[in-house]
Parts: C-alpha cells; sequence; structure tokens
C-alpha cells in the first residue's frame, strides 16, 4: 500500500470518512453455532454434563453428518469466560466456475457440464474475541470470497504455466519466459487467492460490524485442498500440524506480537503519529520505572534481532508498544494476536488510539503437496485453535493422535472422537499425556483431517 493511502485511511488527523446518512441500524449478526453441529448432541457424558454446572459438555457433529474427507470436529464453550462460544467453524466443497463465459445460456450449459468446474475442499476455524460478531461473520462469507478470488483467476490454475495475461492477447512474445523466470506456478496463484479473499473477507466484516453497531474480531485458520495440493492459511495464533506414524510437521505460525515484534516497532518508526505520544516503540526486558532514568539498559528496535544498551531517557518511560511475555503479551496493552480480521473500531482504553493499522489481516499460507506426501491411513491433519495448544504442544497431540488411530479403524466416527478425546484431555478430567493435570479456560475448536481419506474419494457436504 502507499504511504498515502495508509494516512488517508488510517493514521489520526487524515480526512474523516463522508458522513453515512442517517436510516435505521442494521440488525445485530445473529448467534450461531457452525451448520454441521444442528441436530447433533455432546459427547459421551452429555447428559450427566448437562446436569452438573462445572462440567462443560464437548460437541461434535451427528453421527450421520458426513464431513468433507469424513474429517472430525468437536468443539467445547470456555469456562464462564465469556456469554457465548467465540469460536466459529465452516467446512465444505468449493466448486469453482471458468469465468469467461457471460451470456445467460453459456451459465446454464456449464451449470450442466460439472468437467468446467474446479473442485475442492475448505476447513475453517475462527476464534473471536471482543464479542462472537467478526468470527461468525468471517464463518459465513470467507469461503465466498474465496470462491470468487479463485474462479477470477481460475484460467491461470489449470494453465501448464499461468499465463501473463489472462485475456488471451500476447502483448510480447516473450512472457512465458518472464513468467518462468519469476518461478511462479499455480500453487502461487492460489496462494494470492487466498491472500485477496481474507483482505476482502476483512473488508466485508467491517461493513457489517459498521451497519450493526457491533465490534470485536477474529484470527482465521482456513485448509484448502485443491489439485493435488494441501493450502493453510493462517491469521493468528491458532494453529495446524500434520501427524504421521513417525513425524510431526508444523503447518502454521502463531502470530503474536512477540513474533512480529520487528514489523510493528518498524510501523511505530514510519508513523510515530500512531502511538500519540503515549506509547515507546522500544522493547525492554521488564517495563522501566523512574529510578531507571539515566541508567544503561539493555533495550532493541525495530532493525535489531539481538540486543544493545542505552542510557534511559524520560521517553522511554512510557507503556511499552509491545508488553509482557510469552502468551502474557500484549499490542498496545490490548490484543494478544498480532494479526487476523476485524477490529476496525477497536481503540487503547481510554484513548483514541487506534490498534487496527497494527493488525494484519493478511495470513501467512504453507503448501502441503499430497501427491508426493503419498498419505497413509493415520495419516491426519489436527487443526485447532489456541485453548488446545495453550495446554497441549505439538509432540503431545501427536502421541495422541498416534496411539488412537491404530486401534480404531473399523470405527468410521474415528476422527471426531479423536477431536472430542484432545479437547477432554484440556479439562483437567483425567491425567494429561505428561501426567499432569491441564485445563485450558478458553473455547476449544478442532477439526482432525484425514489425509487418506482424500486419496480414497472421501467427501462430504
Amino acid at each position: 500500500m502507499s504511504a498515502g493511502w495508509f494516512r488517508r485511511r488510517l493514521l489520526p488527523g487524515g480526512p474523516l470518512p463522508s458522513p453515512r446518512p442517517p436510516g435505521p441500524r442494521a440488525s445485530p449478526v445473529p448467534y450461531r453455532r457452525p451448520r454441521f453441529l444442528r441436530g447433533s448432541g455432546s459427547g459421551p457424558g452429555a447428559t450427566e454434563a448437562s446436569r452438573r454446572r462445572d462440567v462443560r459438555p464437548v460437541r461434535s457433529p451427528a453421527r450421520g453428518r458426513v464431513l468433507p474427507w469424513n474429517a472430525g470436529y468437536a468443539e467445547i464453550i470456555n469456562a464462564e469466560k465469556s456469554e457465548f462460544n467465540e469460536d466459529q467453524a465452516s467446512c465444505g466443497q468449493l466448486s469453482i466456475q471458468r469465468s469467461e463465459f457471460g451470456a445467460e445460456e453459456d451459465q446454464e450449459w456449464l451449470t450442466l457440464c460439472p468437467e468446467e468446474f474446479l473442485t475442492g475442499h475448505y476447513w475453517a476455524l475462527f476464534d473471536g474475541h471482543g464479542g462472537p460478531a467478526a468470527a461468525i461473520v468471517a464463518a459465513n462469507t470467507l469461503h465466498s470470497c474465496l470462491r470468487r478470488q479463485l474462479e477470477a483467476v481460475v484460467e491461470g490454475l489449470v494453465a501448464t504455466q499461468p499465463p501473463m495475461n489472462l485475456s488471451g492477447r500476447c502483448i510480447c512474445p516473450s512472457d512465458p519466459q518472464f513468467v518462468e523466470e519469476k518461478g511462479i506456478r499455480a500453487e502461487d496463484v492460489v496462494i494470492g487467492a487466498l491472500e485477496s479473499a481474507f483482505q476482502e473477507c476483512d473488508e466485508v466484516i467491517r461493513r457489517e460490524l459498521e451497519a450493526s453497531g457491533q465490534v470485536g474480531g477474529c484470527t482465521a485458520l482456513v485448509a484448502v485442498s485443491l489439485q493435488g495440493k494441501l493450502y493453510v492459511a493462517n491469521a493468528g495464533d491458532s494453529r495446524a500440524i500434520l501427524v504421521r506414524r513417525n513425524e510431526v510437521r508444523p503447518l502454521s505460525s502463531e502470530f503474536t506480537p512477540e513474533t512480529e515484534r520487528q514489523r510493528i516497532q518498524q510501523l511505530a518508526f514510519v508513523y510515530p503519529e500512531l502511538l500519540a505520544g503515549e506509547f515507546t516503540r522500544l522493547e525492554f526486558p521488564r517495563r522501566l520505572k523512574g529510578d531507571d532514568l539515566g541508567q544503561k539498559v539493555l533495550f532493541r528496535d525495530h532493525y535489531m534481532s539481538g540486543w544493545s544498551y542505552k542510557h534511559v531517557e524520560k521517553s522511554d518511560l512510557k507503556y511499552p508498544l509491545i508488553h509482557g511475555q510469552g502468551r502474557q503479551a500484549r499490542l498496545l496493552g490490548t490484543l494478544a494476536v498480532s494479526r487476523g480480521l476485524g477490529d476496525h473500531r477497536l481503540r487503547v482504553l481510554d484513548t483514541n488510539i487506534q490498534v487496527k493499522p497494527f493488525l494484519l489481516s493478511v495470513p501467512q499460507v504453507t503448501v502441503l503437496d499430497l501427491d508426493q506426501l503419498e498419505p497413509q491411513e493415520e495419516d491426519v491433519v489436527v487443526m485447532a485453535t489456541d485453548g488446545l495448544w495453550d495446554v497441549l504442544s505439538n509432540e503431545q497431540v501427536a502421541r495422541m493422535v498416534q496411539h488412537f488411530l491404530p486401534g480404531n479403524r473399523e470405527d468410521s466416527h474415528r476422527f471426531s472422537e479423536l477431536a472430542q478425546m484432545l479437547i477432554h484431555s484440556t479439562q483437567g478430567t483425567e491425567d494429561g499425556p505428561m501426567g499432569e493435570r491441564q485445563v485450558s479456560y478458553d473455547d476449544v475448536s478442532v477439526f482432525v483431517i484425514p489425509l487418506y481419506s482424500r486419496c480414497q474419494g472421501g467427501s462430504g457436504h
């Protein structure tokens, strides 16, 4: 984005948006749970759990409902941290239509010819904060944004090599050579579509929440299967891992104020007015006090991966741009994540300082080539919101998967049962995998996606 655009849209003192014409406020975004949970009960012990206020029931799809690739799903609401479950989930089939037909009769013909569709599958988790509204809008919207973005470039996806120009005109005979030299492949076009879909969905959330007078944001973790590859796109602190018989492989990275410290500090360096004189962009090992004035202490700035020393000045005593350690780290003392959707109206408490300029809605995308992987029967991808990873490591989850699946090969619902087991292991009802009692008080949502089902033609809607 250009500096001018950034200043106009996000910096204090820029031109104010045109006033909206007076009119009735839109209805609030209605609360709901994922559609594929309709008609479902909770996991084992649900009746007993419903009678006990101290037990939170685990919900999974009804046994007759099949998710794409026979994937499993389970969720649990937080321990009265909020009234609603702020996590949301969605999944389904993506049917991508070629966009070159314009006449109505061509569209009808196209509908009758399934070979003119590029088909994939989609799973997504959204972890809301500040209310469930943003996560609900994202769950309702992101797959449609992605389909539109893919349809706009579908000719580039099905070509042996993405063409320089989708209009069919060859402006320069050397165009294919330029594309080849850049190393541009079809998967790069899918990655671009995912990045654009996240941006489009973020704008939809802004409009919907502004119209309804609601606030909030969410993280987003998405897996998309297309043309023999699995794309995992993450913006936030949810996580996806690949678990095989003798391997566990991260498929995403968490985006927190600590992991993106240098990007956030650099933005404050380029646009210091974002901090309104209330924060220091510099990082110190602890919050400085008046007694530190004049002392030479450790610090680091946006250009530093290491540390150095500086004499403490009065401006260094301001509240730090990033404060806290680990999962307690906060951006502007407010947010625990540095990427996500929504939060357009979020301000630092008792100030007019906006958080959104520091919050990216662009995902990081990891590509898993399923054809090269040659999945085996017990190979799965585990996607979960941070409530699971707060108390379980990748290795602990992998051990549970590797222990559970070989003994339950004949159970067609084993992947949802595995998702339930992973959630139960975070509730302190039994000893955890390492022998200690573990409790997550957050919302927890888990998809278990079997990769072997894709090879066997497994699908659901």
